[in-house]
């Protein structure tokens, strides 16, 4: 029996695939973030908050299909093998026909199936699982490797400090040095030609016989100039003006300030000039007059001697020996020759001393001798001998 041409219910041909044809285009679910992994407890670390691990969200069942299996994805869309039939749309595998309600919910099924197999079909292949606590063992080395660098720094330091100590100790010897060299420079020139040095006052010490102000004075010249270019040689002439400056010593307080100590000559004997009476010290110089013999004072016979010869000098040099205790019995001293020197005591008694020579050990053997005497006989006038220091001898006068 013959159908009419349209009515044909057999199933459609499949065209030949196109060259160049593209497959369709599968759905794909979005990537999903890939989340840490929680580290176990076996590791025995602690777990950080944000390493915790979400359960994974389980898979939602494919709806069941009616009479139907569900393929997969990539059979859906792979393209048919060269001479193979493609089949038509709402037909069967075996080329019947399907009716509007099974098409309908094998286009259902086909749609949702390939929208969660594309997702697992998409989803690259997971890489090897991150070992627990691989993180915080690398965060660990991390931290131990920048200690180890800064250990290193610090010894390298230390190495490099060992090693150039001696010339870091050259460099401060030279610069101290140097310090030192500017700062003695700067002070000598402040010293020498500034005016803060200048002089402005001269203070006199040790003076009861010569007049202050007048020595003062004559040192006045040398205000206004520095301490350190002061002229001495001028200052030891003014003060050479003074007979009865015996020595002087001078000091300089900065910054300012001179300060002039002077030794006042002390006479030692008594010279008869006429009516009265010169006290001179050993130098020949005179101190002073006086009309009257002083009791502690011997009188010196010089003849015809001058003051400041040797024979006078020979007499003030064994009256100086002399012990205070005898001195004060002495009440005069002659001599001819500087070898020949006498002493006469207040009581008559006379005492051949000789020369200066040993006058130290002169004066002790006749302070022994006058007290022996005194102990013995104090109202005999004698005559003591110590021309010879180790043989002393006490004899009548004749």
């Amino acid at each position: 029996m013959k159908r009419p041409e349209g009515f044909d219910e057999g199933p459609a041909q499949p065209e030949a695939p196109v060259e160049h044809d593209r497959a369709p285009r599968e759905r794909r679910a979005p990537r999903l973030p890939r989340l840490p992994v929680r580290r176990g407890a076996g590791d025995g670390q602690e777990a950080r908050p944000d390493l915790v691990t979400p359960a994974p969200e389980p898979k939602r069942p494919a709806p069941a299909t009616t009479g139907l299996r569900a393929s997969h994805p990539a059979a859906d869309v792979a393209p048919p093998r060269d001479g193979a039939r493609r089949p038509q749309e709402g037909a069967t595998p075996d080329g019947g026909a399907l009716d509007a309600s099974e098409h309908g919910e094998r286009e259902h099924v086909a749609t949702v199936t390939d929208v969660v197999d594309a997702t697992t079909a998409s989803r690259p292949e997971r890489a090897e699982e991150t070992p627990i606590g691989a993180r915080v063992r690398a965060a660990e080395t991390a931290r131990e490797a920048r200690v180890a660098r800064k250990r290193r720094k610090l010894l390298e330091r230390a190495e490099v400090r060992r090693f150039t100590r001696r010339s870091r100790h050259r460099r401060v010897a030279w610069a101290t040095a140097g310090g030192v060299v500017v700062v003695l420079g700067v002070s000598i020139l402040v010293a020498v030609y500034s005016p803060l040095m200048a002089l402005r006052t001269i203070e006199i010490k040790g003076t009861s016989r010569v007049d202050d102000a007048a020595l003062r004075q004559a040192l006045s010249e040398q205000i206004g100039t520095p301490l350190a270019r002061l002229d001495f040689g001028a200052i030891k002439k003014d003060i050479a003006g003074f007979p009865l400056i015996e020595s002087y010593v001078t000091e300089e307080e900065p910054p300012n300030t001179l300060v002039v100590t002077v030794t006042e000559r002390s006479p030692v004997v008594a010279v008869k000039t006429g009516d009265s009476f010169s006290l001179v010290d050993p130098a020949g110089i005179v101190v002073q007059s006086s009309p009257t013999q002083p009791d502690t004072m011997p009188l010196a016979d010089i003849g015809s001697a001058k003051l400041g010869s040797s024979v006078f000098r020979t007499m003030t040099e064994v009256v100086l020996a002399l012990p205070s205790t005898v001195r004060a019995q002495v009440s005069g001293v002659s001599a001819t020759t500087a070898d020949d020197v006498t002493l006469t005591m207040k009581d008559g008694s006379r005492v051949v001393w000789g020369s200066p020579d040993e006058s130290d050990a002169k004066a002790a053997l006749l302070d022994a001798l006058v007290k022996d005497h005194a102990s013995r006989d104090p109202n005999t006038a004698v005559e003591y001998d110590v021309s010879a220091p180790d043989n002393g001898i006490i004899r009548s006068q004749s």
